[in-house]
């Protein structure tokens, strides 16, 4: 067995043992707003349920370890005092991960990831249409832990409202553990589904995605892909050149007859298997064989 002394241990290691041990971790997708009114949307897995009576629910925006600066959620947080605490599932995961990459400030991480602003009722940020569950929040305490790079800010977030997609529900009005299909952080880049196990989901950390906004309107609409599809298309750093697709095209005899076909539906399909096997750019080439680029 190895033993590690916390003291001897740099802080980025330390996350990673932390991150690796304690887990599965549920995630709050945080929506928040700053004081100019613009949206921010942004996963955290420091989360969970502590309170009934009053409803608590605590989640805590970390200082980043490399520069020690803090997150625009939580200096939202500290204007306004209001954050809605959406919960994720399978359906969106994809997209949740997006929206934890690291855009400017005032970016409006729900159109980045393509998901919906859905207004609040009695507080001010959107809520996330897709999620089934939402919790409007009014924020009574942010507890700093520390003032170094790693250290967390407890949002101390009281429960105004629920929102429940009644698709969740089972015939006792109760939540279905199975319908909700929730995923939970684990170390690195993987993720626990609580219906199936493990899947990985590689985190944005390095590489800004262009965003699901920058997708082809044709594309977004698909009647094929779907969010987590999306999801993957749009964490891409940059699209393939002309010259890598109809290089592609002219090495893919089966593309060939699918465009020749005119059948986008099937075009769609062939780009989802690669998306199912992490192909991303192979992906991208076929929904793009089809257009002017």
């Amino acid at each position: 067995m190895v033993s590690i002394t916390v003291s001897e241990v740099p802080t980025a290691k330390l996350h990673g043992y932390l991150l690796g041990a304690v887990g599965p971790r549920p995630i709050a997708f945080a929506s928040t707003m700053d004081d100019k009114g613009r949206p921010n949307l942004s996963p955290f897995s420091f989360f969970n349920v502590f309170s009934s009576n009053p409803p608590i629910l605590i989640f805590s925006p970390s200082r980043r370890v490399r520069d020690n600066s803090t997150k625009h959620t939580l200096e939202n947080v500290l204007k306004n005092m209001e954050v809605v605490i959406n919960v994720v599932n399978y359906s969106m995961v994809q997209q949740m991960s997006l929206a934890s990459s690291e855009y400017k400030e005032g970016e409006n991480e729900f159109i980045k990831s393509g998901l919906t602003m859905l207004p609040s009722e009695m507080v001010k940020p959107f809520r996330v249409a897709e999620s089934p569950v939402q919790f409007e929040c009014k924020v009574v305490k942010v507890e700093p832990l520390g003032e170094g790079g790693g250290a967390g800010n407890l949002i101390f977030s009281e429960v105004l409202k629920i929102h429940v997609d009644t698709d969740i529900l089972d015939e006792n009005g109760s939540i279905d553990q199975y319908k909700i299909d929730q995923v939970a952080r684990m170390g690195g880049n993987w993720y626990s589904r609580a219906n199936l196990g493990l899947f990985e989901v590689p985190k944005p950390v390095t590489s800004l995605g262009i965003g699901v906004d920058q997708i082809p309107e044709h594309i977004k609409l698909s009647n094929v892909l779907t969010g987590n599809d999306l999801g993957m298309l749009g964490n891409v750093e940059k699209l393939p050149t002309k010259e890598e697709v109809k290089l592609y095209v002219k090495n893919n005899m089966e593309l060939r007859a699918i465009l020749s076909s005119g059948d986008v539906a099937l075009q769609h399909a062939k780009a989802q298997e690669l998306l199912k096997v992490k192909d991303v750019p192979s992906a991208w080439k076929i929904l793009l064989a089809d257009m002017p680029l």
